[in-house]
């Protein structure tokens, strides 16, 4: 036994000092310590020769130096592989990667934030609600009963199963939503995507982004509300900046107004952008009707509160100069990648 395990000694360091460099030095290592007739196997069949005795001091030996033979082959083929994928492809997968290019955040997505910072700042959360949503959330509750003449100012997409659902024409439903909740006061702002059945032109979409204001609380005011948006439009477009008040008509509110700041290409001298006024409308206003309150089981006696909304394409396109709408929904990476991260 003693002759055979000094063999064993020297077959390892033989092993030790062999150079395998390619895929047939490996195939030859295998036949000659692995195979059938190989030395391994050969050794194993010393075992019938070893007295009882020794056996299983015999047995030890040999498995400790099967499994030192069948790892160096196991070593040498992985780093055979290794070389072969790399000869094979060209790549070296063992550098270190690329890093990828941040991609930039869409501009609409520039100026909600925007609008949502300031609006954060005065104390009003975000709230999201449907896009696909019944005629009552969108309408009814908003003062707007079936065959009211107001319908008409909005050309709705309903779905065509049920002529109830709809995709919502303003982000309004959201409005009635978190009123129907009961929790007041309310403070909110509530931006979106709507969408209207329009012509698709440089200057309109069939659909686009609204942010709507909600406060509602006891012995809220006009006043309240033309200080909000004074707040807004100074932190939006500046300090100096001219803004006007005037009565307008919506369904859900009463009084309600429109809001326009002087043209920020003209400065109010008149162009063709703002139509020679020297004015852009940018938002429409007023208190909550009476009747939208009661509609969500708010008693109007006790609570008042003012509403607003404006779109968010309008002020991107006038803040970037971008002549046509249909841009911020074509995907085009040329287009895209020149905003930055902040506005």
């Amino acid at each position: 036994m003693n002759q055979i395990v000094e063999q064993i000694e020297q077959y390892k360091k033989e092993i030790e000092t062999l150079s395998i460099a390619d895929a047939k030095d490996l195939e030859e290592y295998r036949i000659k310590w692995l195979g059938t007739k190989g030395i391994v196997k050969s050794l194993m069949g010393e075992m019938k020769n070893v007295a009882v005795e020794d056996k299983k001091a015999f047995g030890l030996i040999m498995n400790e130096f099967k499994q030192f033979a069948e790892s160096r082959y196991d070593t040498a083929k992985e780093a055979g592989g290794a070389t072969q994928e790399k000869k094979s492809s060209g790549i070296d997968s063992s550098l270190p990667g690329e890093n990828l290019p941040l991609g930039s955040r869409h501009p609409i997505s520039l100026m909600r934030n925007k609008m949502v910072e300031i609006f954060a700042r005065l104390g009003f959360s975000v709230a999201d609600g449907p896009e696909i949503e019944d005629d009552f959330h969108n309408f009814t509750a908003l003062n707007l009963p079936e065959h009211h003449p107001a319908r008409d100012m909005q050309d709705t997409f309903y779905i065509q199963q049920n002529p109830d659902w709809l995709l919502r024409t303003h982000t309004s439903n959201v409005q009635i939503h978190e009123m129907e909740k009961g929790k007041l006061p309310l403070r909110i702002v509530m931006p979106g995507r709507v969408y209207r059945n329009e012509t698709v032109s440089a200057r309109s979409h069939c659909f686009f982004h609204q942010i709507e204001g909600l406060y509602i609380d006891e012995n809220v005011s006009f006043a309240d509300l033309k200080q909000t948006l004074y707040f807004f439009v100074q932190e939006m477009y500046g300090k100096n900046i001219q803004v006007r008040f005037r009565p307008s008509y919506f369904p859900f509110t009463e009084p309600s107004a429109e809001m326009d700041i002087e043209c920020l290409l003209c400065r109010g001298a008149g162009c063709s952008v703002c139509k020679r006024t020297g004015w852009l409308e940018i938002l429409g206003c007023g208190m909550i009707h009476p009747n939208v309150l009661q509609n969500c089981g708010i008693d109007s006696e006790k609570y008042t509160g003012f509403a607003f909304g404006m779109g968010i394409e309008r002020p991107t396109l006038q803040k970037y100069g971008i002549s046509d709408i249909r841009l911020f929904s074509e995907n085009d990476v040329r287009f895209l990648k020149q905003f930055t991260s902040a506005i």
